[in-house]
């Protein structure tokens, strides 16, 4: 009998999109195109590597050290961070275990590339947010436009609830509750639906701006001038100029980095500083073990400043000798 040959790397690629990753696993819409943005460019890489068209690439063809030039080339010629090199691994190593699981013959060519590990990534310490840099942001929308009320009111959320800027975008008419308990519902990473709770304020601020520009439940609450959903590069523009403004206010904010995720950052560490149990943050913000949470509670220097002074008095180092008063000064010099 015939040994059944592998099937193309076409084929198999569009059976991991497709059947694997959509139907079997249900991946979100941001993870596929993740995954395809690292096949696309693993793809041209190797072809231009072995000097060959991407059409004629088969299975054979990528081999552990493809894999291995493929991020160095990620690092060190597109300059990416770590943390980028290890999000195109995972697709790359992803569909390897597909294929290992789908086709015997190629097992140990799969299980090489799987064996090239995640590189471990220097963790910075986490960048926030003062109370007065935040007020400082919230205070340049012009509310009386309609775009500067989307933005102050989208703002006022993002530091609210700690959402990803994504899952704020992604909001609907029917995903919020505006009415005393107000909340909303929030999809996060691995299509895990969370709820954040809402300050009366904050849902005013919706209130109005779903007043002012009605939607149907199932339409965007953020849009664009032009009635369609506002995208995370469009405002990440609207807050440069923004922050632009405030600095000139606050000067502390020349020295910050402000994107939309740092309001995330802020609010964790605003809550850990406000003494909510880090369990109840983990959930408000969604994440997925209680290690990412508690690197917030490191954040805070005020907030270590605070359990520095609970210290029992005792413990602390006694006051240093007032050498001027010591007649034996000279005696104890000698002594050492």
């Amino acid at each position: 009998m015939p040994v059944k040959a592998i099937p193309s790397l076409h084929k198999m690629l569009y059976a991991f999109f497709h059947e694997w990753l959509t139907e079997q696993r249900n991946a979100s819409h941001r993870t596929v195109l993740a995954y395809r943005d690292a096949w696309r460019l693993f793809l041209r890489f190797v072809a231009e590597r072995q000097k060959t068209k991407v059409a004629s690439l088969g299975l054979d063809d990528l081999k552990r050290e493809d894999v291995t030039a493929f991020l160095q080339h990620i690092e060190k010629v597109r300059k990416a961070s770590i943390v980028t090199r290890n999000c195109r691994l995972a697709a790359l190593r992803s569909f390897f275990g597909f294929v290992a699981a789908q086709e015997p013959l190629a097992v140990l060519q799969c299980a090489e590339v799987l064996q090239v590990p995640f590189k471990k990534a220097p963790r910075r310490a986490i960048r926030y947010l003062d109370s007065a840099e935040v007020s400082a942001i919230l205070s340049q929308p012009d509310r009386t436009r309609a775009e500067g009320q989307r933005d102050h009111a989208l703002l006022s959320l993002l530091y609210n609830s700690g959402a990803r800027i994504q899952e704020a975008l992604d909001l609907r008419p029917k995903d919020l509750h505006l009415k005393s308990p107000a909340h909303v519902r929030l999809m996060g990473k691995g299509r895990k639906e969370r709820i954040a709770p809402l300050w009366p304020e904050t849902a005013e601020l919706l209130t109005a701006l779903l007043r002012r520009t009605p939607r149907l439940p199932e339409q965007a609450v953020f849009t664009n001038r032009y009635g369609e959903p506002l995208t995370a590069s469009g405002f990440r523009f609207r807050l440069r100029q923004y922050v632009k403004g405030a600095t000139r206010k606050t000067p502390s904010l020349s020295d910050k980095r402000v994107t939309p995720h740092l309001f995330r950052h802020t609010t964790a560490v605003h809550l850990v500083a406000a003494g909510v149990d880090v369990t109840v943050i983990r959930s408000w913000l969604g994440h997925a073990g209680l290690e990412t949470t508690n690197h917030y509670a490191q954040a805070n220097l005020e907030t270590k400043r605070k359990a520095l002074e609970q210290a029992d008095p005792k413990l602390r180092p006694g006051k240093p000798p007032r050498w001027k008063k010591d007649a034996d000064l000279l005696a104890w010099l000698d002594s050492l």
